[in-house]
């Protein structure tokens, strides 16, 4: 097994919070209705027709097994190499490799041998179902805190995405530490996760049933800046947020004032201070967001508009994979029409869901912590 070889990996496997999550979804929980509070059910949203039909494909017992709700699916993914942190049964992962196509790959990391045996069971029927010579998909058995000891290469992965798993592990640092590490230089960690209105005190914290929801281990969204920054990230980018609510009086007098929402951050590995504010056009040649692309929360660009952005969306747009998808002209270049966006700096997430009133715009594939049996995010 590869999570087990090195004395970390090990230390991982025998800490009592990855042995309570491993028991929590895959003995307390069975199915989406076991769940004992909502934090990690959204209403449903509409998902864009192009990732329906890949969700189609995928066989239903992969589907089945998959405890909990929403998508995580960033824009322009064909040809990508993708890692999902906390794979489960690998609804997502066959979901993407259709997106991704057969020049891609999708590797899954979960910790639950349960639910690695599903996902690789059904990995001929699904390259037969898309038609590919050869699989673009692979499982591994690991800890997200732990890609290294699990087999996974340096600057290996385009995108990293993580759907309501980075709370349940015991060092988020480290999480975040190790998806940078795997990311190639442009790549982005794209991942949706449950943050609180403050530190969690201890009480919350060592609460099984509260860890295992999705909430003892959500992290102060301002903490999330803080060690981004200090593992190497850009500022991270939030696209969606949505309030959680508690709709269970036992837990809710324990969390007492404390409030929490579901986010989508975006965070890329890119060069800081090397690029200057500038003019952008996007170019409309994304998959499913020919109109428009919803960059964060901040950030919608319209097909051939001209939009004034700062030197850190400047940054990311032309490192990432995105810098294909628009066209850069310095600041001051003729601008008809032009969008100026004045609004710059960090946003609260708290502060965006009350100035929109139920949540955030574009939240259709991320706005929401979909549970995982999967659990393999520790």
């Amino acid at each position: 097994m590869a999570a087990e070889k090195g004395g970390c990996a090990k230390d991982f496997a025998d800490s009592t919070i990855h042995v309570d999550v491993k028991d929590y979804y895959g003995k307390v929980l069975q199915k989406t209705s076991d769940l004992k509070s909502n934090a990690c059910v959204a209403p449903a949203q509409p998902i864009p027709a192009f990732i329906r039909q890949a969700l189609k494909k995928v066989h239903p017992e992969v589907t089945a097994r998959y405890y909990g709700c929403g998508l995580v699916v960033p824009e322009c993914l064909e040809g990508s190499r993708i890692l999902d942190l906390g794979s489960g049964s690998g609804r997502d992962c066959y979901m993407l490799s259709q997106l991704v196509g057969e020049s891609g790959h999708v590797t899954g990391i979960d910790m639950t041998e349960g639910q690695l045996e599903v996902a690789r069971m059904y990995l001929d029927y699904h390259m037969q179902e898309f038609g590919y010579k050869k699989p673009n998909v692979s499982f591994v058995q690991g800890y997200i805190e732990a890609l290294t000891e699990a087999g996974l290469e340096e600057s290996s992965f385009d995108i990293i995405i993580s759907n309501c798993v980075v709370n349940l592990s015991p060092d988020k640092k480290r999480v975040l530490r190790e998806a940078y590490r795997t990311l190639k230089d442009g790549g982005e960690l794209y991942f949706s996760d449950v943050y609180s209105s403050g530190r969690l005190p201890d009480e919350i914290k060592n609460h099984k049933v509260l860890w295992g929801e999705c909430i003892g281990g959500a992290l102060w969204w301002e903490d999330l800046l803080l060690l981004a920054e200090q593992v190497g990230f850009s500022p991270p980018r939030l696209v969606t947020a949505s309030l959680i609510t508690v709709d269970n009086k036992e837990l809710q007098d324990i969390l007492g004032e404390f409030k929490f929402v579901s986010a989508t951050y975006r965070l890329f590995k890119v060069p800081k201070g090397s690029t200057k504010a500038c003019q952008v056009i996007y170019n409309g040649s994304i998959t499913g967001v020919e109109d428009s692309f919803h960059f964060d929360s901040q950030y919608t660009f319209k097909v051939d508009d001209v939009v004034q952005v700062d030197d850190e969306v400047a940054s990311i747009l032309s490192h990432s994979r995105f810098a294909e998808e628009f066209t850069f002209q310095p600041p001051g270049a003729p601008c008809e029409p032009c969008r100026v966006k004045p609004k710059t700096g960090t946003v609260n997430p708290f502060e965006l869901i009350q100035q929109l009133g139920t949540g955030s715009p574009g939240s259709t594939t991320g706005g929401c912590c979909g549970t995982r049996s999967t659990a393999c995010c520790t």
